[in-house]
Formats: structure tokens, C-alpha cells, sequence
């Protein structure tokens, strides 16, 4: 049975693919779509559970289970080992398909999996108590948003430029993200997953915002001990999503790290 997978396609070139976080949408890569878009056709999805896409019926939702819907996804798509370039939950599992060779390169966005127990439990309890709070009425909701104080206060957790966020985008996000069916699955799968893959060979990005409030910056060093043939990168100033805080850096450093790529691909 093909999976229902509501995404944006844009430009011409080798095929990227963008993976967002945990109830997040294929729209949080808006802010870099265009600049992949001149050198890559770019791939945008609203991972199965979130965004517009529903969840696959009867389907694990662990990483095994993440993986093997992902090579699905592609081979209904039509592409062939693409690029990927994931952040949270997006940026792990674009690791582990870059550990399977199921892509031609990665670049993860501060990727889940590398952390403690005390920084997992911190990070899966933030987002699930943000995710309880978009329940509140809308009236509350739209004050909050719409009052500058609050609606950067609130989104300074997962920004570290909360000011460059529409208060309509931020409504438009929290929407999604309470509305999610795929949130608790993975985040129950969440509560026992670690990175402990085989180091991908192919060329991988890792990069970190130095504001990140949800996945701590000094994960980004147990990253470095499993992946030490990996880039890794700080990006100063970026909060946990880090394409709406600095899209020129972020979009730059996924296009090297697919550009890393293009070379053994032409020759092989």
C-alpha cells in the first residue's frame, strides 16, 4: 500500500530531501527551500504523523521503523539514495539512513539521540508540555501569540531569533504541532532510543545552535566522539531550529556538505 505523503518539490538538480523535528512540518524548511532549490530539486515532507500527512496504519513508529517508511518513501517518490538533511528527530534519522547507505550525504540540524537520560526526559518533557499547552482556547492562545513580550518569550525555547517569527507562523506551527498524531508514538520510542550506529561513510554534517534550549549545545560533543570522520559545526547564535535563525549558514552548509558528495557520485 503506497504512503500517503503530503510534501514540496521545488528546483532541479540531485535530489534533497528535508526532515523535520518532532511535530514540525515541511514548512519549517521555508526559510532555506529557495536557496537549495537553484542547486538541488528539493524534497520537503511532512514525516508520516505530522504535519498533513497522516500515520501508516499497523507500522512500527521506532527508529527501525522511521528508517524502512523513509526508504519507502523515497523508492514512491522515485529517488535513488538522495541527499538528506534533517534537524531533531529529522537530523537523527538522516543519520541513521546515512549509516545504511540510503543516502548520498547527510546534514543533521541538532539531531536527538546523543543525549543523557536527564537530557532526554528534559527534552521530550519541554515539547510535551508546549504540545499540552497549544490546547488551551484560541482566545488565550492568539493573546499569547499576538502580545510581542510573551510571543517571544515563548519561542525563544525553540529559537534563538524569536523575533524574525510571525505571530501567524508561531499559531500556524502550534497548530500542527498539538494536532500531530505521530508526536506521542515517537516520543514513546523516544524514551529508549540512543545513537548507536555504524559511523555513515558518507560525507556527513553535524551542527549545533548555541541556543539551543531543547537539545542541549554540549550534546554536540558526544556527536563528535561517534562520528569523528563527521563536519561538525556551531552555529552562533541559533536556537534549536536553526533554518528560521540563520537560514544563509544553514542553507551554506547543506549544499557543501551535498557538494562533498557530487564529486565521487560524477566519477563513479
Amino acid at each position: 500500500m503506497p504512503i500517503e505523503v503530503v510534501y514540496e518539490r521545488r528546483g532541479q538538480g540531485s535530489p534533497l530531501v528535508l526532515l523535520h523535528g518532532i511535530g514540525h512540518r515541511w514548512q519549517a524548511w521555508e526559510p532555506v527551500l529557495d536557496l537549495l532549490a537553484m542547486r538541488h530539486e528539493v524534497i520537503a515532507v511532512d514525516l508520516p504523523g505530522f504535519g498533513r500527512s497522516p500515520l501508516v496504519p499497523d507500522r512500527e513508529y521506532d527508529m527501525p521503523g522511521a528508517v524502512e517508511l523513509a526508504a519507502e518513501m523515497f523508492a514512491q517518490l522515485g529517488l535513488s539514495r538522495p541527499h538528506v538533511a534533517g534537524n531533531s528527530l529529522g537530523g537523527v534519522l538522516s543519520l541513521e539512513l546515512a549509516s545504511q547507505g540510503l543516502v548520498r550525504s547527510a546534514t543533521a540540524l541538532a539531531p536527538a539521540g546523543f543525549w543523557t537520560a536527564r537530557d532526554r526526559a528534559w527534552a521530550l518533557g519541554v515539547l510535551t508540555a508546549m504540545r499540552y499547552s497549544g490546547r488551551a482556547p484560541s482566545r488565550i492562545r492568539s493573546a499569547v501569540v499576538n502580545r510581542k513580550l510573551t510571543r517571544l518569550l515563548g519561542a525563544s525555547m525553540l529559537y534563538g531569533r524569536p523575533s524574525r517569527l510571525t505571530a501567524e507562523l508561531l499559531l500556524a506551527d502550534l497548530d500542527a504541532f498539538v494536532a500531530a498524531p505521530g508526536f506521542d508514538i515517537v516520543a514513546r520510542a523516544g524514551r529508549g532510543y540512543v545513537y548507536a550506529s555504524p559511523a555513515p561513510t558518507v560525507p556527513v554534517t553535524v551542527a549545533w545552535g548555541s541556543r539551543d534550549r531543547i537539545l542541549w549545545p554540549r550534546q554536540a560533543r558526544r556527536a563528535a566522539e561517534l562520528l569523528p570522520a563527521a563536519q561538525h559545526v556551531l552555529l552562533k547564535g541559533c536556537g534549536h531550529i536553526p533554518m528560521t535563525d540563520d537560514p544563509d549558514r544553514v542553507a551554506a552548509l547543506i549544499l557543501d556538505t551535498c557538494a562533498q558528495a557530487e564529486p565521487a557520485d560524477a566519477a563513479a
